[in-house]
């Protein structure tokens, strides 16, 4: 483990103070970092994206595996720190969600819980061939999470959509300084083509962002109340089910109806 001594110091040089309102907690065990870099299965030749290295527990771990890191960093603090100790690397300082990052083969953060669902959701529009992120317990939980379990949302469903997503450990809150109030997972996310056609994408996407906001009511209340049903609902399936309740494929499938009857 990186001392909670060598640790303060380093926030104390560079005037950083960890924000318990940006999720700003530190890993502090290099044997974890070590896994979570492992699991990208690096290549001299590839590049990577890390995203709030921080005082670059995981940055260093890279830099044994490629020359090739690019780093992206909000907190200005860390940012000098990074600077000073890895000059070789180039570091943006920016916010990943509003920056245009390089062109990377591989992707690598330890999040911070306050913007897990947006950095997905920016993360799976970009190109890269794999990625690991270390994200709060429940999070990672939705992420992985089928119609068959109570943690089945949105996000399962995009990242289903997108990408293979696989659990790989569970990360005790006291590997991290300060210490947060739950535990994390590290997941590995790799691309891969959707595994059912949709006739039309960006309709198929509204749609689970619209259901999902209302996902106790029946679908085609809240297809009514959106004006998106048809006036004929003869072939539009699943109008007295809950989303919940519906695997990703089934509401592809929905999907399909209403742009079928929308297009007669």
């Amino acid at each position: 483990m990186i001392s909670l001594g060598e640790l303060r110091s380093l926030l104390e040089r560079y005037g950083v103070r960890p924000s318990k309102s940006k999720g700003q907690n530190y890993l502090i065990d290099r044997r974890v970092a070590e896994r979570e870099v492992e699991y990208l299965g690096i290549t001299a030749e590839d590049s990577v994206l890390e995203v709030g290295p921080g005082f670059g527990i995981l940055t260093s771990a890279l830099l044994e595996r490629t020359s090739r890191v690019t780093a992206i960093e909000l907190e200005e603090g860390a940012v000098n720190y990074l600077r000073d100790a890895f000059p070789q690397m180039e570091v943006i300082h920016g916010d990943f969600l509003e920056v245009r990052p390089p062109h990377f083969d591989l992707f690598i953060s330890n999040v911070p819980y306050s913007i897990s669902s947006p950095l997905l959701f920016r993360l799976l529009d970009l190109d890269f061939r794999r990625a690991v992120v270390m994200v709060q317990r429940e999070f990672a939980e939705r992420m992985a999470a089928t119609n068959e379990d109570k943690e089945y949302s949105r996000l399962s469903v995009n990242v289903y959509y997108r990408a293979e997503c696989r659990l790989l450990e569970n990360v005790p809150r006291s590997r991290f300084w300060p210490e947060p109030e739950v535990d994390s997972t590290v997941v590995l996310l790799t691309p891969r083509p959707a595994p059912f056609p949709v006739i039309e994408e960006r309709h198929f996407l509204r749609l689970v962002d619209i259901l999902f906001q209302q996902r106790r009511k029946k679908i085609g209340t809240v297809l009514k109340q959106k004006r998106m049903l048809p006036e004929d609902r003869q072939g539009i399936p699943y109008l007295d089910e809950r989303v919940e309740r519906l695997s990703p494929e089934q509401i592809a499938e929905l999907s399909d109806a209403l742009v079928r009857a929308a297009n007669a």
